[in-house]
């Protein structure tokens, strides 16, 4: 299949679909030591497919992304490694009725994830996380800078 025809022509699916097809060709009995494991593309697939949006104010960084009809026990908001914000989750298909059947389905079920590397002045210790109408807000304060070193005089005694 061919992305660009669907208009999705960005590197990380253009990344995605190389180790699909990778993943096809190795189905042979030797083993392949370059060859994405599982668990790498399902998490790649789960951060292409989660969107958002990151801006910088004076104090904080401030991540954005939209949620619909999550509850807030469906998402998780972590810090790894110090300096790693980590958005997790999943969205469960409904409960099929008897009798119900899909004519389309278009809303995406499934993991979801982003990770972010935060910058050096970002307080870890200082991550809030809110869900309002469907959208995630996560801010993460600043560290307020380092004081510049004052001069230290000393003085020189004779001998």
């Amino acid at each position: 299949m061919d992305l660009r025809l669907m208009g999705l022509d960005s590197p990380v699916l253009h990344a995605l679909h190389q180790m699909m097809d990778l993943s096809d060709d190795t189905s042979s009995d030797k083993a392949s030591h370059n060859a994405p494991t599982r668990s790498y593309v399902r998490d790649a697939k789960a951060m292409a497919a989660t969107p958002a949006d990151v801006k910088e104010n004076p104090n904080s960084y401030v991540f954005v992304i939209d949620m619909p009809g999550l509850k807030s026990g469906d998402i998780k908001v972590q810090v790894e490694d110090d300096n790693v914000l980590v958005i997790s989750g999943e969205r469960k298909r409904e409960e099929e009725k008897e009798g119900v059947k899909y004519l389309r389905m278009e809303r995406r079920v499934g993991k979801f994830m982003r990770k972010f590397v935060l910058p050096e002045n970002a307080n870890t210790d200082a991550v809030s996380a809110v869900c309002q109408d469907g959208v995630l807000t996560v801010s993460v304060d600043k560290l307020p800078p380092p004081q510049p070193k004052k001069p230290r005089t000393i003085e020189v005694k004779i001998a």
